[in-house]
């Protein structure tokens, strides 16, 4: 296929150079609407740029085909059969992924270091989950994707499961085993539904770890905003083989959808897919040989410790994306988010992602010099000031096994339950009706439907008392929790 072609931006071209005069939305008029002083902010060719679809990049009958050149364009660029662009963000793909995968009542099988907007998705759309615990890291306290094994085992407890989404590279930039646990599912004749978030990058250079498509995965869900060159809320579905039909996706992915998508997201995702087809290796070449550079300075910082391919090397995961600059930071004697909080008000540097132990610094084709030196400087001057971080009481972290609780009811079930609020002290042995998810990096602690123990609740309220945030309890200080009513 002609990758010089770019379908929406194409017609947002045309529409501009015919002149056409709107009478329907959006309501600012292409801008002519809009206050100067938010135009002075966002700038002007952002609204100039919000156009409808509909009767404005195409007729009312999409007879151009814009939107559907540009899916087939991502399609072969990343050796899909079939791609279809969503603007509502990846947690709302991988939401209509599972939907299309496993109906209300029908289990499928979940990695529970899932985000919280995976098991979002398992409260709306009714699935029963099977849970399959992901391999703990306990000296760098990281849960790393589970193995094909695992999944087998939990295939074999549940032959009823409809499918299996993995999630692949976590946060973190540790990678599962892809093609090894599809092969599990395949032989199975399930589908494997990978929500690669961070990976949309990973089609286009051999250096990176293994793309879902190639690996065998039968639906990918991406943000190409992550390490892409897409704006917010670009997320590409890409499908192959037939397992998953293309049909119930499109309409699952209509029932959950928006009606009015962004003209601005299909644009940056058309453009950045041309660039990654015509500059994609060599740009990603740069940032992972600049990546290398940071990595091995960053390991001559005291008190820093960055991770690497040594994951790979210890058996605890399939692999690693190198773009991620993973630091463990308790040997300054700080958390994770005290360094993250320490570098933003210091030194204007914002870290991708923090925990209790670590951050992480996410480097793409769009670094430089500059940025390189920036990162350094900043990290460097951390070390610097680490003292002078006033010490907060320390976050009790939990054993493997303490994260693994008991479902004793659907996640649904549970969350649309009659509910009541109990003090902490009288929580443990209830099962909670609500998401405790610390954020970040936002993977629930407790899900609705599971029954709470102390040695969670110890580790939530020592979080809360070293300031984690935990934005989607009804009880941010965790003081009270939300637990079905008992009859």
């Amino acid at each position: 296929m002609d990758h010089s072609r770019v379908p929406v931006l194409e017609a947002l071209q045309e529409f501009r150079r015919r002149g056409d005069v709107v009478y329907g939305p959006p309501g600012h008029k292409q801008g002519r609407g809009v206050d100067p002083r938010v135009a002075e902010v966002l700038g002007a060719d952002v609204f100039r740029s919000d156009v409808l679809s509909l009767n404005g990049l195409d007729d009312r009958r999409q007879s151009r085909g814009v939107l559907d050149e540009a899916q087939e364009l991502m399609a072969d660029a990343v050796g899909a059969e079939r791609a279809f662009f969503s603007t509502c963000g990846s947690s709302l793909s991988v939401k209509t992924a599972m939907l299309a995968v496993a109906g209300p009542g029908e289990k499928l099988l979940l990695s529970r270091n899932a985000h919280k907007s995976v098991i979002a998705a398992v409260v709306v759309n009714g699935v029963d989950p099977v849970w399959v615990h992901p391999k703990f890291d306990t000296e760098r306290h990281i849960a790393h994707p589970p193995e094909p094994d695992d999944v087998r085992r939990q295939l074999r407890e549940h032959p009823d499961a409809k499918g299996m989404l993995l999630i692949t590279p976590v946060d973190w930039g540790t990678c599962a085993d892809v093609r090894g646990v599809a092969r599990v599912c395949h032989a199975f004749d399930v589908p494997l539904i990978l929500d690669e978030a961070w990976g949309a990058h990973l089609p286009f250079h051999p250096g990176l770890p293994a793309w879902g498509m190639d690996a065998e995965a039968d639906l990918v869900v991406t943000s190409v905003h992550k390490m892409g060159g897409a704006v917010e809320q670009s997320s590409v579905f890409h499908l192959q083989y037939d397992r998953v039909s293309p049909e119930a996706l499109k309409q699952r992915e209509d029932l959950l959808g928006t009606t009015s998508a962004s003209t601005l997201v299909y644009a940056s995702l058309d453009g950045w897919r041309r660039q990654m087809v015509e500059q994609g290796h060599d740009l990603l070449e740069a940032a992972l040989h600049r990546a290398e550079r940071i990595r091995a300075s960053v390991g001559g910082l005291p008190g820093l410790r960055p991770m690497g391919r040594e994951v790979v090397e210890e058996g605890l995961a399939a692999d690693f994306d190198p773009l991620k600059i993973v630091v463990d930071v308790r040997e300054l004697g700080i958390s994770g988010m005290q360094a993250a909080e320490w570098l933003r008000t210091e030194r204007h540097v914002d870290v991708g992602g923090s925990d209790t132990c670590r951050i992480s610094a996410s480097i793409t084709h769009a670094d430089d010099d500059e940025t390189e030196k920036i990162l350094l400087d900043a990290l460097s001057a951390l070390v610097d000031g680490a003292d002078s971080i006033e010490r907060l009481p320390e976050v009790h972290l939990p054993e493997p096994s303490d994260l693994e609780l008991e479902q004793a009811m659907l996640p649904r079930d549970a969350f649309f339950a009659e509910v009541e609020h109990v003090p902490v002290e009288r929580a443990a042995g209830r099962i909670s009706a609500e998401m405790i998810s610390p954020y970040p990096p936002g993977v629930p602690a407790i899900a609705p439907g599971e029954v709470i123990t102390d040695a969670v609740l110890d580790h939530l309220r020592s979080g809360v008392e070293h300031g984690v945030l935990i934005p989607d309890a009804a009880d941010a200080s965790v003081r009270t929790l939300r637990v079905v009513a008992r009859r």
